[in-house]
């Protein structure tokens, strides 16, 4: 007799089990349907480029260069931090929120007073979801600048010895 009651208990505890197991599945399924079907609203930052090359410029030039970027998300998308790799290179930004489908720049300002190569990273963090962290990169050469010496003017010997 304990053992028919074992064994009746025994099948109840494990379909009491499997009920729930079941019950579970069904829930976990019917929540990831839910999350599939709603569409997610989230700002997203698009470049039109994330190199500038500036060549070879003059020791002195103009170091200024732009990063347009846009708003392809369906939320206001925030630039929360801009910084560059080293302080010869100052990155500008919009500090408000840019609205979906629109545009806007990020300014970037090199110091060509050193003569070498740039190499430069400069990273924007801001709340778009899929790339909250973009990194833009500056290279070039910086050379002095070329001479502009004149050549002398020579005499021709016309002009030296007039005729007389």
């Amino acid at each position: 007799m304990k053992r028919v009651i074992s064994l009746i208990g025994i099948i109840c505890f494990m379909s009491v089990t499997t009920c729930l197991f079941a019950q579970t599945n069904a829930n976990a399924t019917a929540n990831k349907t839910t999350v599939k079907s709603k569409k997610v609203k989230t700002p997203e930052i698009q470049f039109d480029k994330l190199v500038h090359d500036y060549g070879t410029i003059p020791v002195g030039a103009d170091g200024t260069c732009e990063f347009t970027f846009k708003n392809t998300g369906k939320e206001p998308l925030i630039l929360s931090n801009v910084s560059s790799s080293c302080g010869c290179t100052v990155p500008s930004w919009p500090k408000d929120p840019i609205l979906p489908g629109k545009t806007s720049v990020i300014k970037v300002k090199y110091n060509t007073a050193r003569i070498g190569t740039i190499n430069k990273k400069v990273t924007v963090i801001s709340n778009a979801t899929t790339n909250p962290r973009v990194e833009l990169q500056i290279v070039g050469t910086v050379i002095n600048k070329p001479q502009t010496n004149s050549p002398e003017k020579t005499q021709s010997p016309m002009q030296a010895n007039p005729s007389k």
